[in-house]
C-alpha cells in the first residue's frame, strides 16, 4: 500500500482540506506582493469588546480560586450526551487541549503558546493536529459563561490541563493566571509556506528545519506521530522530536517527561477512515455546526467510535490515572508495526500475556495498548532511551521532571514572575523565568543629579540613544522576554551581538559604569541606560527649539550574568533590526517585512513604528553609524526631515545595488546624490499606508505633534518590560 497516498488522502494527515480564498477579490488577491501591514493591528483595540479600563488582574484575582478549581474539577467527570468522555473522564481531553495550546510556542521569536487564547480561532484552531478540540473548548463553556471577564479563556484553557492531571492523581507544580485574550485571528503569524496541510519537508534547507518555526509540517504541533513524512522509523521520529521540542526550549529530559507523561493519559482515536466519515474542520465547517468541525458520521461518532488522528487505541492499561505504567510497557514489551482502523501505522505489543486497555465508552471490554512512531524514538533513541530507563527506575525523579516540565511549558511564554496571578505557583524564580533583582526607586533630585552628569560627558546623542534602544528593543511582546529592565545589554550574549557594535557599546558602558561608582552604585547600570536616552533625546528635542521632558521611571535592577541563560536570550538577537537599519545578509525576506516584524514584537502601532524610525534616523542611530536613511543635515536633532525627504519629488532614487536593497537620492535638477537609503527608508515613500502616515508628519504644523508623539513612543518602548508599573 501506498503509505504516502494515504496521508494525502486523509483530512487530518494532509491533503483534502482546500483553501478558500473566500468570496470576491481582495488587494492582496491582486497584488500578492503587497507589504503586510495586518500584523501590526493586532497591537490595536478596535476589535477588543472591553471597555478601556478594564483590569484583567483585578478581575482575575477577585475570583475564589479555591471554588473556580473545584468547578473545573467536577467538570473533568460530569458528562455531557453531545460529547460524551472516554471512560467517563474528561481528563486526556483537557491535557491535550492544554498541551495543544501551549505547545505551539517556539523560542525562536517567542511567538504561539498559551498566552493570547489564540486557539479559539484560524489557523490553529482548524489544523489538523488539533482535531476535535473544538469539543474540548466548547465543554468549557459553562465555566467561562460562569465568571465571565474575570477568566479569559487563555487562564481557563492551561487551568483545565492542571485540574484535569490533578484530578487523575499527580500534584502539579502550580498554576498562575494573567494570560489576556487576543480577539481576532493572528493571521499574519508566519506558520510556514506550505500551501497543503503536511507538505512533504516544504519547510526543510539542506535538512535543516527553517527559522523559527516549531513543528515539521504545517497543521502540526510537534511532529508527525506516524513518522517523518508518515514514515514508521522511530530514530527518524527521535531526531524530529529533539529538533521541535528543543525550538520549544525543552532539552532532552523535559521532552521524555512530557511524552511519557502526556501519554500516560487518554486515548488516541481512529476507529475508520476518515476519508469517509469526517466532515470539514471548524473554519471550513458550515453555518448550522455552530463553530464546531470535523463531524463524524460513522456509527455513533464518539466514544469508541470517533476519529480524530487515525490512530487507535491507548497507550496504558489505565487511561484516566496517574501510574508508571507507560515506561513499564514501552520498555518491558516487544512492540510491532500495524496499522489502525483508519490505515494510519502504530506499534502493538507481540507479547502474548500483554495487558490490555479498557475500551472508551464500555468498560468491561477491551482493546490492546499502542505506541506511536514517535513514542518508539523514546525506546530507539539512545539517549531517550537512557533517560527512558532512569525515570523508569526512579518513579518520582519522573513525577518531579513532568511537573515541572508541564509548568514551564503552559508558562513558558508569560514572562517574568511579576506577570503571574494568583496564589496557586512557586514563587522562586526559575532560570526560564529571565530572573532580575529588584532595583531602586530613585528620588527626583537624584534623577536631576544622574542626568546632569551624563550631560556632561563626552557621550554624544546618537551613542546615548543607540545603547538605550539596543538595550529596550530586545523585548518581545510574544513571550514578554527582553527589555531593558535587568540591564543585560552589558551581559552576554547581547553585548557581543553585531548588532549592537561592540566597540561602540563598550565605550558608552565604560562611562556609564564610571557614573553609578561616583554615586555609590545607588542605582543601576538598566536605568542608567534608559536615562542616558532620555537625557540625549531631550537635548535633540531642545537642539529642535522646542522643550519637551522625556517622562522616566526608575526601579529596574540589574541582572547577573548567572541568571542570564545565555543559550536562551541567544534567540532574542534581531537578525534585522530596519530601526537602526541592520539587517543580517543572507535573509530571503526584504528588509521591509523584516522591519513590520520586529514593531509587532515590539507591540507597535503602524504611527509607533513610523514616527520612531524617523525620529531614529535623524538622531543617527544606525549601528554603524552608516548615513542610510539620515536625511537631514542636523544629525542630533528631532526634526521631522526624514519624513519630508522622503516625501519630496524634487528628489529621485535608483537602486545601486543588484538586488535592490540600497538606493541612491539625487537632485531632480543637478543630478548631486544627497542621499542614500535602504528598503527599510524607502518603504516610507512607496507603500501606500506608510505614506499616509509619513504625510502627517512631513506636514508643516507637524513638527512638534512628531517631537510628541516620538517622545510617547520611545517611553513606550523604554517601558515595555516594565510590568511592575503597568495596570
Amino acid at each position: 500500500m501506498d503509505t504516502q497516498n494515504d496521508i494525502s488522502k486523509c483530512p487530518f494527515m494532509g491533503g483534502t482540506q482546500k483553501q478558500t480564498a473566500g468570496n470576491g477579490t481582495k488587494n492582496r488577491d491582486w497584488w500578492p506582493n503587497e507589504l503586510k501591514l495586518n500584523i501590526l493591528r493586532l497591537n490595536g483595540t478596535a476589535s477588543n469588546p472591553m471597555t478601556k479600563n478594564f483590569n484583567y488582574a483585578e478581575a482575575f484575582n477577585s475570583i475564589d480560586f479555591a471554588v473556580l478549581k473545584q468547578d473545573v474539577i467536577n467538570l473533568m467527570t460530569d458528562s455531557q450526551d453531545w460529547w460524551p468522555a472516554d471512560y467517563g473522564h474528561y481528563g486526556p481531553f483537557m491535557v491535550r487541549m492544554a498541551w495543544h495550546s501551549a505547545g505551539t510556542y517556539r523560542v525562536g521569536d517567542g511567538r504561539g503558546g498559551a498566552g493570547s487564547g489564540s486557539q479559539r480561532f484560524a489557523p490553529l484552531n482548524s489544523w489538523p493536529d488539533n482535531g476535535n478540540l473544538d469539543k474540548a473548548r466548547l465543554l468549557l463553556w459553562p465555566i467561562k459563561k460562569k465568571y465571565g471577564a474575570k477568566l479569559s479563556w487563555a487562564d481557563l484553557m492551561i487551568l483545565a490541563g492542571n485540574c484535569a492531571i490533578e484530578s487523575m492523581g499527580l500534584e502539579t507544580a502550580g498554576f498562575a493566571g494573567g494570560r489576556e485574550d487576543i480577539w481576532e485571528p493572528e493571521q499574519d503569524i508566519y506558520w510556514g509556506s506550505e500551501t497543503e496541510w503536511l507538505g512533504n519537508d516544504a519547510r526543510y534547507e539542506d535538512g535543516n528545519l527553517e527559522s523559527d518555526l516549531g513543528a515539521v509540517h504545517m497543521g502540526l504541533i510537534y511532529v508527525n506521530p506516524e513518522g517523518p513524512n508518515g514514515k514508521p522509523d522511530p530514530i527518524a521520529s527521535g531526531i524530529d522530536i529533539r529538533e521541535t521540542f528543543g525550538r520549544m526550549a525543552m532539552n532532552d529530559e523535559e521532552t521524555v517527561a512530557l511524552v511519557a507523561g502526556g501519554h500516560t493519559f487518554g486515548k488516541a482515536h481512529g476507529a475508520a477512515n476518515p476519508n469517509d466519515f469526517v466532515g470539514k474542520e471548524p473554519a471550513g465547517s458550515p453555518i448550522e455546526e455552530m463553530s464546531t468541525g470535523w463531524k463524524n458520521t460513522y456509527k455513533s461518532g464518539v466514544l469508541d467510535d470517533t476519529i480524530t488522528s487515525g490512530i487507535e487505541g491507548a497507550w496504558t492499561p489505565n487511561p484516566t490515572t496517574w501510574d508508571h505504567d507507560y515506561f513499564d510497557v514501552l520498555l518491558n514489551y516487544d512492540w510491532k508495526l500495524t496499522k489502525s482502523p483508519a490505515g494510519a501505522h502504530q506499534w502493538k505489543p507481540s507479547n502474548a500475556n500483554a495487558r490490555k486497555a479498557p475500551k472508551a465508552g464500555d468498560a468491561n471490554g477491551t482493546q490492546d495498548l499502542m505506541m506511536t512512531t514517535a513514542d518508539m524514538a523514546l525506546k530507539m533513541d539512545a539517549k531517550y532511551l537512557e533517560i527512558s530507563k532512569r525515570f523508569h527506575k526512579d518513579h518520582k525523579a519522573f513525577e518531579i521532571a513532568f511537573a515541572n516540565a508541564w509548568y514551564k511549558l503552559t508558562h513558558r511564554d508569560m514572562g517574568p514572575l511579576s506577570r503571574y496571578l494568583g496564589s496557586d505557583f512557586p514563587k522562586e524564580e526559575l532560570i526560564w523565568q529571565d530572573p532580575i533583582p529588584k532595583g531602586k526607586i530613585l528620588s527626583e533630585k537624584e534623577t536631576t543629579a544622574l542626568k546632569e552628569r551624563i550631560l556632561n560627558t563626552d557621550l554624544t546623542i546618537s551613542q546615548l540613544v543607540t545603547t538605550a534602544w539596543a538595550s529596550a528593543s530586545t523585548f518581545r511582546g510574544s513571550d514578554m522576554r527582553g527589555g531593558a529592565n535587568g540591564g543585560r545589554i552589558r551581559l552576554q550574549p547581547q553585548k557581543s551581538w553585531a548588532v549592537n557594535n561592540t566597540y561602540e557599546l563598550n565605550k558608552v558602558l565604560t562611562v556609564l559604569e564610571g557614573i553609578k561608582k561616583e554615586f555609590n552604585n545607588s542605582v543601576s547600570m538598566a536605568d542608567l541606560i534608559v536615562l542616558g536616552g532620555s537625557v540625549a533625546i531631550e537635548k535633540a528635542i531642545k537642539n529642535a527649539g522646542y522643550s519637551i521632558s522625556v517622562p522616566f521611571t526608575s526601579g529596574r535592577g540589574d541582572a547577573l550574568q548567572e541568571q542570564t541563560d545565555i543559550l536562551s536570550f541567544s534567540y532574542l538577537e534581531p537578525r534585522a533590526d530596519g530601526f537602526r537599519n541592520f539587517i543580517k545578509k543572507g535573509l530571503k525576506l526584504a528588509a521591509e517585512e523584516l522591519l513590520i516584524d520586529k514593531a509587532q514584537l515590539l507591540t507597535l502601532s503602524i504611527p509607533e513604528m513610523t514616527v520612531l524610525v524617523g525620529g531614529l534616523r535623524v538622531l543617527g542611530t544606525n549601528y554603524d553609524a552608516s548615513k542610510y536613511g539620515v536625511f537631514t543635515e542636523n544629525v542630533g536633532t528631532l526634526s521631522n526631515d526624514f519624513f519630508t525627504t522622503i516625501l519630496d519629488f524634487g528628489i529621485t532614487w535608483k537602486a545601486t545595488s543588484n538586488d535592490d536593497t540600497l538606493f541612491e537620492g539625487s537632485d531632480r535638477k543637478t543630478g548631486k546624490i544627497n542621499y542614500r537609503g535602504t528598503r527599510a527608508d524607502l518603504i516610507f515613500g512607496s507603500n501606500t499606508e506608510l505614506r499616509a502616515v509619513a504625510e502627517v508628519y512631513a506636514a508643516d504644523d507637524a513638527k512638534e505633534r512628531f517631537v510628541k508623539d516620538f517622545v510617547t513612543a520611545w517611553v513606550k518602548v523604554m517601558n515595555l518590560d516594565r510590568f511592575d508599573i503597568k495596570k
